[in-house]
């Protein structure tokens, strides 16, 4: 790494791994990032967390060089992604929605053609292979074909492939997409530990309980950070009251609660309703409402989804 090279890691390593300046890309007359603002640390998980169509993919490719913005800019470890996307390659690990894994290869076959492409030395294939089975806990079907392994086991060889060549940052979009709720606990876990090696993930999902297992989030809708920080703190963005309904009769609780119209909002989590309100006096009117039903109300603290749901209706209010 030449002097101006050791610059550019020194700048990333203090203003973060990847940054995103005013970012802006539409399409058509579609607008899918909007001002897309935030910096990944070394040794930090931050999670791009929404719905489908919430600009997170889009975001992700431009990271990677693989699309161009409208506006603003992205730089990966201190180089920018539309005048230095070559120098990204190396220190970059991109793992899309549908990682393409060769069906009718092997495990160690699939790591192998991947460390083919990376140019990873010839000397340090198979130490590199033989960690990443370890990590990955693929080590036993090594010599199984990717096309029979399991949906969270073809998850892990995809990170593992993106690994191969030691990447400083990892860019993974929806990597537990589809995935059974075990896989996606072990997945998680490897994820932390890469973390914890100095590494910086931007990890996006759809799952609110995923959220929490990230260090800092950025909540999006139609291509806006509608909240951004800690799991523990976001909750914080919720200025309304909120009270729990559990029990019997919730589908009548729902009904009765739709009389009411704009003066509180109903979301249903499962079991239970979450009834959004703004005041003592439409609290008891709720209670009085739904007095009559084998029910249980509970006033309780706003989660990451109720904030998200509630900054996302505020955003659709004020478009």
């Amino acid at each position: 790494m030449n002097p101006q090279e050791e610059g550019s890691a020194a700048d990333a390593r203090h203003l973060g791994y990847i940054r995103f300046r005013q970012l802006r890309k539409s399409y058509g007359e579609t607008v899918a990032v909007d001002g897309l603002e935030f910096a990944v640390q070394p040794g930090e998980i931050f999670g791009l967390i929404g719905p489908d169509g919430a600009g997170k993919t889009t975001a992700m490719r431009i990271a990677c060089a693989l699309l161009l913005p409208d506006a603003g800019e992205v730089r990966v470890f201190g180089y920018d992604c539309v005048s230095e996307a070559r120098k990204i390659k190396h220190h970059l690990g991109y793992m899309p929605q549908r990682f393409s894994l060769y069906a009718d290869l092997t495990v160690a076959e699939n790591l192998r053609f991947f460390a083919d492409l990376y140019d990873v030395p010839a000397r340090e294939r198979i130490q590199r292979e033989e960690r990443l089975m370890q990590f990955s806990r693929l080590g036993p079907f090594r010599h199984r074909r990717a096309g029979k392994l399991s949906g969270g086991m073809k998850q892990k060889l995809a990170l593992s492939c993106t690994l191969i060549h030691t990447p400083e940052v990892l860019i993974l979009d929806e990597p537990t997409t589809g995935v059974d709720p075990v896989s996606r606990q072990e997945f998680w876990t490897i994820l932390r530990d890469l973390a914890t090696e100095g590494k910086a993930l931007l990890v996006s999902t759809p799952y609110m309980d995923e959220a929490g297992l990230c260090d800092r989030v950025a909540l999006m809708h139609r291509g806006r950070v509608l909240g951004l920080g800690a799991p523990a703190d976001v909750p914080r963005l919720f200025r309304q009251r909120l009270i729990e309904v559990r029990g019997e009769d919730l589908d009548r609780a729902r009904r009765k609660l739709t009389s009411l119209a704009s003066a509180v909002s109903v979301n249903r989590f499962g079991d239970r309703l979450h009834v959004v309100h703004q005041s003592a006096e439409q609290e008891q009117i709720v209670r009085d409402l739904l007095a009559d039903l084998d029910i249980e109300l509970e006033t309780v603290e706003p989660t990451i989804e109720d904030t998200f749901v509630s900054l996302m209706s505020g955003a659709s209010d004020a478009a």
